[in-house]
């Protein structure tokens, strides 16, 4: 299914302080074209000129019967090696207690806190544009999402459109089809499909919207200082200067092992959560709900939800462990967050006995009254 901002119109109504869910009962288009609204977030509005999304020129079937073979990217294959021996040593170390227990509280603060940039952040935000924010929280997210390592904002986000676009196909960066470990960690490591690299080139031209962001733009610039001072630098800093952890000690556990396991948990979205799990939206596609991943991810395991609303702020039905969600909910109470995109119930009842696979249940809350969260 296409990204947000592809489908689903963005309300441009005055911004209030207080928590707006916006539930989406309108008819999708294609057609798109991008412009300026307030607080230097992008608003996407429907032109019948825009051709460069078009899928008319892209025969996805060619791609499909063209034989490829993957070439091995070794400088990125001996990064993730030594990430992943530094980590077990790093492991080891925390399981024989060389390391001290302010130490491991400090990575797995990190870990969890740094998660929201991705899942509030780069996903929710830039990615599908399921809510607007305001610069403070913009920032916020941003600095966050760099101490997770994770590329920068414009790239991230740009892939995960292509994902959402073409999934399960060719294009999809991260195929699944492909099998696990391509899902996981192979498509970081191998050369991507010639369908990849053209949808790539052809979706930035329809993601201008990322780069207008000032605070994209910036982190995008300066992403390889800041990833040294916010992953590397302050992480390994901390433990040694504030509790007098060894440096050694330090840079292994907060930094290589913190930035492995942050990798693992993102990956496991890829590779778990379109495998193992079960289908109560859509049984014909290969994401699933997967709980151990929401418990790891922060919420972003309820996948077969996600591909089914992937504008939906909330990547899941209420009721369901989804602290990325609550994240958003804190924020939007003080007004940094608003303009928040959620499904209504007739919306995901109607889908999940049109195409689920029976497992959809009742025992998730209600959708909030829209009534009871706009204010005038």
């Amino acid at each position: 299914m296409a990204p947000a901002q592809q489908d689903i119109p963005i309300c441009s109504e005055t911004v209030q302080s207080q928590m707006k869910i916006r539930p989406i009962n309108s008819e999708y288009t294609s057609e798109n074209s991008v412009k300026r609204g307030d607080n230097n977030n992008l608003v996407i509005e429907h032109s019948t000129n825009d051709k460069t999304d078009s899928d008319t020129d892209f025969d996805i079937n060619k791609y499909e019967a063209m034989e490829f073979t993957p070439r091995v990217k070794w400088p990125d294959l001996i990064v993730q090696l030594s990430l992943h021996v530094v980590s077990a040593y790093g492991l080891l170390l925390i399981l024989t207690l060389q390391v001290k227990f302010l130490t491991v509280l400090f990575v797995f603060a990190t870990i969890y806190t740094s998660g929201f940039g991705i899942t509030a952040g780069v996903h929710r935000l830039w990615s599908h544009r399921a809510y607007r924010a305001r610069t403070p929280l913009r920032v916020l997210l941003a600095a966050l999402f760099t101490i997770t390592g994770q590329r920068d904002i414009y790239t991230w986000a740009l892939d995960h459109r292509v994902h959402h676009k073409y999934s399960e196909t060719v294009a999809d960066p991260h195929d699944v089809r492909r099998g696990f470990w391509f899902a996981h960690i192979g498509w970081l490591v191998l050369t991507p499909h010639p369908a990849v690299e053209n949808r790539r080139v052809v979706l930035r031209d329809t993601s201008t919207d990322l780069l207008a962001d000032p605070v994209v733009r910036i982190q995008k610039i300066l992403f390889i200082p800041l990833f040294g001072l916010l992953n590397i630098v302050i992480p390994v800093w901390v433990p040694w200067y504030c509790w007098q952890e060894s440096l050694f000690n330090s840079f292994v556990i907060s930094f290589v092992t913190r930035f492995t396991i942050t990798l693992n948990i993102a990956f496991c979205v890829n590779s778990f959560a379109h495998l193992w799990g079960n289908k109560p939206y859509d049984r014909f596609i290969k994401s699933v709900e997967n709980k151990v991943v929401s418990l790891a991810a922060l919420g972003e395991g309820w996948h077969n939800y996600h591909h089914v609303f992937p504008w939906d702020y909330r990547t899941s039905e209420l009721g369901r462990l989804n602290i990325s969600t609550n994240f958003i909910d804190a924020f939007a109470k003080l007004g940094w967050a608003y303009d928040l995109k959620a499904a209504t119930t007739s919306m995901i009842l109607n889908r999940a006995q049109k195409t689920g696979d029976g497992t959809f249940g009742d025992s998730e809350e209600p959708d909030p009254d829209p009534i009871e969260y706009a204010h005038s």
